[in-house]
């Protein structure tokens, strides 16, 4: 496992540090919002290449959450700061009961090899049951919650932790695809906290997704498993 960087901030200087105080302290404050990911051109590319679109999609959005430090902002050790990357935490269905339980695979940069550990992790740990598929190991302080609901095509959809507890990691939650004039759309709706984030941040976010799609389908698809 990589090591984690934690770099702190100070509110003082932070450029964000009034906005933070105010909507953690004064008026704490969480938004979302729901939108459709034109996913025609992946899903195809995907299909010839013989890989996994759910894999594929939890590397995507970790890539882009992690080009943004206010994605990343959190509390250690009573301290505010932020990681060097987020790792995905997703749900793994299993079908005989229609549970899930919560499996995470660290982020790597590298595609082919993010892809590997998180086909492993399904050899290793797919079938445990219980909160944690990972049975005896703590998730990462640096994960956050990005995963999928296959079969509802919603027009929205909002993640509300009622833990007291400062957590401003954002939530990332995918829905059924969705066929409309010969292209096949996906509905994705994020939850953040508007102490570290602003519309203009998931503006980015998702303008770099769409361009990162774009760059994918013209990549190299070759993984070995």
């Amino acid at each position: 496992m990589n090591e984690m960087k934690f770099t702190k901030l100070d509110l003082q200087t932070w450029k964000r540090g009034q906005m933070f105080y105010y909507f953690s302290k004064m008026a704490p404050t969480g938004y979302s919002l729901t939108v459709k990911i034109d996913v025609t051109n992946l899903r195809n590319c995907l299909k010839e290449a013989g890989l996994k679109f759910f894999p594929t999609y939890l590397w995507l959005v970790t890539t882009c959450i992690n080009e943004q430090v206010e994605f990343k902002v959190a509390q250690k050790d009573g301290e505010l700061g932020y990681y060097d990357t987020l790792t995905p935490m997703y749900a793994s269905f299993h079908d005989d009961d229609k549970l899930f339980s919560l499996m995470w695979t660290e982020y790597d940069e590298d595609f082919q090899m993010f892809y590997k550990n998180y086909q492993d992790n399904q050899i290793k740990y797919g079938k445990n049951k219980g909160v944690l598929c990972q049975q005896g190991m703590m998730p990462p302080e640096n994960c956050y919650t990005v995963s999928s609901i296959p079969w509802v095509g919603f027009e929205h959809f909002a993640v509300h932790s009622y833990e007291n507890k400062p957590y401003y990691f954002p939530s990332v939650e995918a829905g059924a695809f969705v066929e409309e004039n010969g292209k096949i759309y996906m509905p994705m709706s994020i939850t953040c906290h508007h102490a570290t984030t602003d519309g203009w941040h998931v503006k980015v976010f998702l303008e770099s997704l769409n361009r990162k799609i774009e760059e994918f389908i013209d990549r190299d698809l070759i993984v070995e498993i």
